[in-house]
């Protein structure tokens, strides 16, 4: 079960289920290209189903036809908010989950993670950073499964072959992108599938480090207070507060290259004001934390 409730979405539009997906942002949508059934420019209409039955507006925002994906972006002022779940690297030879079904009535995948596959070529053509899985479920057909987030659970099930400190929550390692054909009967499709990492989608759509932080960073809207949900006013650019004497903190340098990235990427109109804005707070707590303490003493 994950902790962080239903990240997954189904996209549609004119009223057709194209594929599945799931939420890297509250307004970011990481799917499989193929999914998309023909919409391949960007900024075509898609309408975002949360799980919920919310539906919300989106545009097809990013495309990487080689590594078969593609981000949605929900439409401003709108937001998905279900909190996100934290993403990292696979464990192999641990267990996975597959949350999002194509339909009520269909199963839930399950397996094994068998290996990392450092350069796996894509149906699209590209070479990828992908998993192998081998799945519980002997189905024969996978496809509607694809876009879907894959969810290591090695420590929720138990079953630890490398050490965690996380025993409760799975973290999402990879989405859904294709299955192995069956050597013996080809219109199958084996229970082997594969799945791009997270850390691939990061690459092929570099601003998604940034943007993830900011729903990461943020803290539950109920432990929140009425001042952290007003907009920040901007904190003073290059103003590094140092303390006398002091070593280098690696984490202010850290900070002052991550703030730097974020007015990059907000210049670009990756995000916007509100979420820049939200993102630079966020950061310079950390900041602040960094070089005086918790207690706010240095």
């Amino acid at each position: 079960m994950t902790c962080c409730g239903p990240y997954w979405v189904d996209l549609h539009r004119a009223g057709q289920r194209l594929g599945g997906g799931f939420l890297l942002t509250n307004w970011l949508v990481l799917t499989a290209l193929h999914c998309l059934r023909g919409l391949v420019q960007v900024d075509d209409h898609v309408d975002v189903v949360l799980a919920d039955g919310r539906r919300l507006d989106a545009h097809v925002s990013r495309l990487d036809p080689e590594a078969d994906l593609a981000l949605i972006g929900i439409t401003p002022p709108q937001r998905a908010t279900p909190r996100i779940p934290n993403s990292g690297p696979a464990r192999i030879g641990g267990r996975w989950r597959g949350p999002y079904r194509p339909a009520a009535n269909e199963v839930e995948l399950s397996g094994r993670i068998d290996t990392r596959a450092a350069s796996y070529l894509s149906e699209g053509g590209g070479t990828i950073e992908a998993l192998q899985l081998s799945a519980d479920q002997f189905l024969g057909d996978y496809s509607g499964y694809s876009g879907g987030p894959v969810e290591d659970t090695t420590s929720c099930d138990n079953h630890t072959p490398e050490h965690t400190a996380d025993k409760q929550h799975p973290v999402v390692v990879g989405i859904l992108l294709e299955q192995a054909p069956d050597r013996i009967a080809a219109d199958r499709a084996a229970n082997v599938l594969f799945a791009a990492t997270i850390a691939e989608a990061m690459r092929r759509f570099n601003h998604l480090g940034v943007a993830h932080l900011v729903d990461v960073l943020r803290p539950p809207a109920e432990a929140r207070t009425a001042t952290e949900d007003t907009e920040p006013p901007p904190a003073p650019r290059g103003a590094t507060a140092v303390v006398a004497g002091a070593p280098p903190n690696p984490m202010v340098a850290a900070a002052d290259a991550l703030l730097e990235e974020i007015d990059a990427e907000a210049a670009r109109g990756i995000m916007n004001a509100a979420q820049t804005a939200d993102l630079r707070f966020q950061v310079w707590r950390h900041k602040i934390s960094a070089t005086f303490g918790e207690d706010g003493a240095p």
